[in-house]
């Protein structure tokens, strides 16, 4: 075994002494030491139960067989950091998870290790350390979020506060209403509520084969979450002894498991499910960890062969445990492989030991082949209480099929659509290029409104988020406009700040349906609407978003994949020759390393070593 490096032999005397010092015993030296990677931490809603997941999940290895040890990584959670300086260190956080997980695997020489993240940055990190390090792994999120309820029994969330914030500060709700959503918003531990890009992220994990069935379906406070992290420990333990035995070539690694193939899976379960356009930026980055020739284009290509048959919030009134109930991420990929015979890769090996088709054909409830755990993990429901621990809730109903669509509140053949049925026959997620972005940008297309698929107007030009958020409340800009955010980028920005509160402003001071908006920064999971981020290349890097003009007329056309400003090449050659970049905005401290490495969004933000 890996671990043998550090436990056997006489010149490793020193070695066990110490580890018997943490608790080793001695018939331990001869099991698999496996790394419980955790991300708890007290101030994320998504991982502030974590601490008690990872101690379980380390009673869980041992009676398997192996040996645990928990450590943690750090951990931003984006909606605090929301709307200051804080966010600039969201993304590039991404970069050190990645680099702590890969320190402590190979520092320690740990056999195998299951991943605990839960919140946006954190899944990408540990993902890209683990085809770095290629140890068998599996990923066991700590689920979402429950949705809150209103006195009127509609569903709310997080993205509800910051809409309503920002009609506040435009006058157009009172302070009494404004603190009613805010105690309502986020009800319970896990991450927030709709798919946003920590759910679509432990939604794209089942796709790709690194995680266990439900994974990003099941809520956080659910008692049969149990159930999944069992399985995890049993899993990893059994995954390391097979690998022991039979060598790499088995469908057992990282490297494995998360191929090209597997990533076109995830994508194409991002595009029927309209998950976050955060998903590519990472996506992206985790494939060049890989090695795997990943482009732009080939999600695109994906996005115009995927039917849409999922929307949740923002995009629409569901939230991710309606989307369990109907039947969660393996129930997506079975109508879609009923509805697009051959767009998936069904023959991909999982970390369940079966490829995904096995794994759809056990877990998808719609199919005649559901297994009776499927059907019961799908009955999982909220427990509807503030702040009840996570793993405590009880599962009511013994199966999904007890429950009718007016128990549950919702058609569940609406919430997942079967592909005749869909939103629409191309995929939620689009990439456009032009002379606006030769590398590209990408849109959401899930949150979109018909309407607004085709948008030309001119350029309100600001060169910072919080430059936008201001300008925005305070009536800069109007009807007709296309918002200009530049300067955001993993290198000007630095660190490429989500533009949730811009966004959430627009939609507060009712103008969502009648502006368009563009950055070289990314967007929040929770974005909906004409939002165009990712513009490549950045401003920073001197992207043709550099040289735009205030009242330079910008032409979206969604269906047609264009970005373009309506403005001559010569002209734009000449606002070159005047163009100089600005002084980085930090000249210490890690943002300051960052910028200096960062590669624009195209590339999955990932930091250059030439």
């Amino acid at each position: 075994m890996r671990s043998d490096q550090i436990k056997l032999g006489a010149a490793r005397a020193p070695h066990r002494s110490l580890l018997r010092a943490t608790g080793v015993q001695d018939d331990d030296f001869r099991k698999p030491f496996i790394a419980i990677c955790n991300s708890y931490t007290d101030i994320i809603p998504g991982h502030v139960h974590l601490n008690a997941v990872g101690e379980f999940i380390k009673e869980c290895v041992r009676e398997a067989g192996g040996v645990p040890f928990v450590f943690n990584t750090i951990g931003v959670d984006d909606g605090i950091a929301m709307g200051h300086t804080g966010m600039k260190y969201s993304l590039p956080s991404r970069e050190l998870i990645a680099d702590s997980v890969e320190t402590m695997l190979q520092a320690h020489c740990f056999d195998g290790m299951i991943c605990i993240p839960n919140c946006d940055k954190i899944v990408p990190g540990m993902l890209m350390a683990a085809v770095r390090c290629n140890i068998p792994t599996i990923f066991v999120s700590g689920g979402p979020m429950e949705a809150g309820r209103a006195p009127d029994g509609r569903k709310v969330d997080l993205i509800d506060v910051f809409i309503a914030a920002a009609a506040r500060q435009d006058g157009k709700l009172t302070e009494e209403e404004l603190a009613e959503l805010e105690r309502l918003g986020c009800p319970t531990c896990g991450s927030c509520s709709g798919m946003f890009t920590a759910n679509s992220m432990n939604c794209l994990c089942e796709a790709l084969g690194i995680a266990l069935p439900t994974n990003g379906t099941l809520l956080a406070t659910s008692a049969e979450r149990k159930r999944l992290y069992r399985r995890a420990a049993q899993r990893i333990v059994e995954m390391v002894w097979q690998f022991e035995r039979l060598g790499p070539g088995h469908g057992l690694l990282p490297r494995e498991i998360i191929t090209a193939e597997s990533i076109d899976n995830a994508m194409v379960l991002d595009m029927a499910m309209g998950g976050s356009t955060n998903t590519v930026l990472h996506i992206m980055a985790v494939a060049k960890e890989a090695e795997i020739d990943y482009d732009l284009r080939r999600i695109d290509e994906l996005s115009r062969k995927t039917p849409n048959i999922c929307r949740v919030a923002p995009s629409s009134h569901y939230h991710v445990e309606d989307v369990h109930n109907a039947g969660g991420v393996h129930t997506i990929l079975g109508a879609i492989a009923r509805g697009r015979p051959g767009l998936l890769h069904l023959d991909c090996m999982t970390v369940t030991g079966k490829t995904l088709g096995e794994n759809i054909a056990e877990y998808d409830i719609r199919a005649q082949t559901a297994s009776e755990e499927a059907l019961e993990l799908a009955a999982v429901t909220a427990g509807g209480q503030r702040n009840v621990p996570g793993l405590s809730v009880p599962r009511k109903a013994r199966s999904i099929r007890e429950l009718t669509p007016e128990q549950l509140g919702f058609d569940p053949y609406d919430c997942i659509r079967e592909v005749e049925n869909a939103y629409s026959q191309e995929g939620g997620l689009a990439i456009l290029y032009g002379n606006l972005a030769p590398r590209g940008a990408v849109v959401k297309t899930a949150g979109v409104l018909p309407h607004m698929l085709r948008f030309t107007g001119p350029a309100v030009i600001f060169e910072s988020e919080t430059e936008a958020y201001q300008g925005i409340i305070n009536g800069k800009v109007k009807a007709g406009d296309v918002v200009v955010i530049r300067y955001e980028g993993p290198r000007g920005g630095p660190g490429m700040q989500e533009m949730l509160a811009p966004t959430t402003a627009i939609k507060g001071v009712k103008l969502d349906d009648k502006v368009a908006l563009i950055t070289d920064g990314r967007f929040s999971g929770g974005t909906a609407g004409a939002c165009i981020g990712h513009v490549s290349p950045e401003a920073a890097a001197g992207g043709p978003i550099a040289l735009l003009e205030p009242g330079d007329l910008i032409e979206i056309d969604i269906p047609a994949r264009k970005l373009n400003v309506l403005v001559s090449e010569e002209v734009l050659a000449e606002r070159r020759k005047r163009w100089s970049p600005p002084p980085p905005r930090f000249v210490k401290g890690y943002l300051a390393k960052y910028a200096r490495m960062a590669t624009s969004a195209d590339q999955g933000a990932v930091l250059r070593w030439e």
